[in-house]
């Protein structure tokens, strides 16, 4: 796949669990869900599919099954991160060895390492591959975060990496990183309500939970605010505002399995322990947001 089309709406696939396995079936259909309702490409095993509370070889089977069922017609990004390194790099290997057209390794979370660590860390898991990478920065969900300077050096010694996922309130560091690195540094939106704004100050794309929920409206907003259509982007933005906030009424991805399920893309809002299913009372809350949003009649 070729670098340039890495971009756009690549919403991180949610994984369906049903009696507590994974449902492998249900995960090829949420892939085709996504290229009839025209993603610029998936994610596999990003934050929304709940990866910690799955085991390794379940991880590389959702990545066997997104490759063999996209069968290039998109491209598949595929996050590879763990707060170990050991688990990393098995991860990071099977994810090349599919076919993955880039990686998107979080920081180790938990561990809190400091910078010079993290730069380590991410050049030994990369140096021995010319698959495309991207660093997935999340802070408040893995406690720590990248310095510009981390960033400076990991691009020095590291040809074949390309950018970041920003799950940050910060458009101010977006803005430095792409003064520094040039406008083809990839930087893939990771916040709901940052979506327009971050694009319009030079982000090339969205991994956005919600994108499960409404793939197309995403796809067009990229693709207006590529066509300078700056009022269309930003109106498609606006008439997501309740439903990106929803997204965040309990933790991700709580609200949008259930969304989901009410919605008939899938058919449990299943999760394994410590995450469980909405309760009655947000169940009640999220059907009224679906209301207003025309998404389901009253």
């Amino acid at each position: 796949m070729q670098l340039d089309k890495i971009k756009g709406s690549i919403p991180p696939i949610i994984t369906p669990i049903k009696n507590g396995e994974v449902d492998y079936d249900a995960y090829a259909s949420l892939i085709e869900y996504q290229i009839n309702n025209g993603s610029h490409g998936i994610l596999v095993n990003g934050t929304t599919a709940e990866p910690s509370t799955l085991t390794i070889e379940e991880r590389n089977k959702l990545v066997d099954i997104a490759v063999e069922a996209v069968n290039g017609k998109i491209p598949v990004v595929v996050g590879t991160g763990s707060q170990s390194f050991y688990e990393t790099e098995i991860l990071t290997s099977h994810a090349i060895r599919a076919g993955a057209d880039a990686l998107l390794i979080v920081t180790p979370y938990y561990i809190k390492p400091p910078q010079r660590g993290l730069v380590k860390y991410y050049l030994e898991l990369t140096k021995n591959t010319d698959t495309p990478w991207m660093i997935y920065h999340i802070p408040g969900r893995t406690a720590v975060s990248v310095s510009l300077e981390t960033l400076k050096e990991i691009k020095d010694k590291s040809n074949n990496f390309v950018g970041m996922k920003h799950a940050v309130n910060d458009l101010g560091f977006v803005t430095e990183c792409l003064s520094v690195f040039g406008p083809d540094f990839k930087i893939f939106v990771g916040l709901e309500e940052l979506s327009f704004p971050m694009m319009s100050i030079g982000a090339c794309g969205l991994m956005n939970a919600v994108g499960n929920l409404r793939p197309r409206v995403l796809s067009e907003m990229c693709e207006a605010i590529w066509a300078r259509d700056m009022d269309k982007g930003l109106q498609l933005h606006q008439n997501l505002l309740e439903i990106n906030q929803a997204v965040f009424y309990d933790t991700n991805p709580i609200p949008i399995k259930y969304m989901m399920k009410k919605l008939n893309i899938m058919q449990d809002n299943e999760h394994r322990l410590p995450m469980t299913s909405a309760t009655a009372s947000l169940e009640r809350k999220l059907d009224e947001v679906l209301k207003r949003s025309g998404l389901i009649q009253e």
